[in-house]
């Protein structure tokens, strides 16, 4: 039942027909994990703490970085050398009150991230390497939970929201990682400022349409963005009879760390 102090906070998200008050209690009984409190998280986690996301899960071991501030807008220039989860904390907690934010300072591995992601509803991977985007999507095959992969680089992005076994998942589309050093660092190739912001709030926006049961989401659709050009492509996808871990006969049957942290993007360094 939400307070009066909730239906004001809340009333814009009220007034939707699509929303509504118990729309609004859905996402209050929502449990969303973030996995990467950098460029990709740091809009998501802004978003899922203003709607009124009831538990949050954000995982992250790095610290604040001088150089994250062009792009990571929820960390602040006192931040800087604070961990990204507390730091990221302080802000969605400020933001509203409402919610819990449960922190978790470390890396994700083969020997954490299943225990890690049990306990929510949706999964929202913002991490920075391939390493950790594999073992995100194998762990979330496996358990059965949905979440919504994103990446960056340069000046594009992509996203696509999967649904385990039922629609296409991360390895349908890249069975194998690419070889270390196949794909330059944002260190090295850079990215503009604003494109996790374009990103993120796309993950952040499927992940409350499924708390609330509303909409389509972005399953069998590969979302590709470029901010150069200002377009938007969607690449349609379909589940893979041979995917290594959703497909009829899996290979990736359990979870394994099997590469060294080979990033993508500098989201969280």
């Amino acid at each position: 039942m939400l307070t009066e102090e909730q239906i004001l906070r809340y009333s814009r998200h009220i007034i939707l027909k699509d929303v509504g008050g118990k729309g609004q209690q859905k996402l209050l009984d929502g449990r969303v994990l973030i996995i990467g409190a950098g460029g990709l998280g740091a809009p998501i986690a802004l978003y899922m703490a203003a709607a009124g996301v009831g538990t949050i899960g954000i995982a992250d071991a790095d610290v604040v970085d001088v150089t994250n501030l062009q792009r990571q807008v929820i960390h602040f220039t006192p931040d800087v050398g604070k961990p990204k989860v507390e730091s990221a904390a302080e802000k969605m907690r400020a933001i509203n009150p409402d919610v819990t934010v449960n922190t978790y300072q470390e890396w994700v591995s083969a020997a954490n991230i299943a225990q890690m992601i049990a306990d929510y509803d949706f999964v929202i991977d913002g991490t920075d390497n391939f390493a950790a985007k594999f073992l995100i999507n194998d762990a979330c095959i496996l358990g059965n939970k949905p979440y919504s992969h994103g990446g960056i680089l340069q000046f594009d992005g992509q996203t696509i929201t999967v649904w385990p076994r039922e629609s296409a998942c991360y390895r349908c589309i890249f069975p194998e990682p690419p070889p270390k050093d196949a794909i330059p660092t944002c260190s090295q190739a850079g990215v503009i400022g604003v494109l996790p912001g374009v990103l993120g709030t796309i993950q952040a926006t499927e992940a409350i349409k499924f708390l609330l049961g509303k909409g389509e989401l972005l399953t069998n659709r590969l979302l590709t963005y470029n901010a150069l050009r200002m377009r938007f492509r969607e690449v349609p996808l379909k589940r893979s009879a041979k995917c290594p871990v959703c497909g009829d006969q899996p290979t990736v049957t359990e979870l394994r760390d099997e590469l060294d942290a080979m990033t993508v993007c500098d989201l969280e360094h």
